[in-house]
């Protein structure tokens, strides 16, 4: 699965796999589960993003919890 952005629908996120093929869904907490087919997205105004950008959507390979943290930084939940 890769994640998109775009500067045009910047509440949307765009996904692609082979086997979901295009779609968006809301960039909200489990917006993955409000996703619809993507038709029509041009390429040229989508970016491609880290999955773990979308942790809190519900997106399948991502966890509850951005794992985009260094390893000199503490974890987002940790004290």
């Amino acid at each position: 699965m890769k994640l998109y952005r775009s500067r045009k629908c910047p509440t949307r996120w765009f996904a692609f796999s082979p086997e979901t093929g295009w779609v968006m869904f809301p960039a909200e907490e489990n917006g993955w589960e409000k996703r619809q087919p993507a038709r029509g997205v041009d390429p040229i105004d989508v970016r491609e993003v880290l999955l773990s950008s979308a942790f809190n959507t519900g997106i399948p390979g991502t966890t509850s919890v951005s794992m985009d943290v260094r390893p000199d930084q503490k974890h987002p939940k940790a004290a």
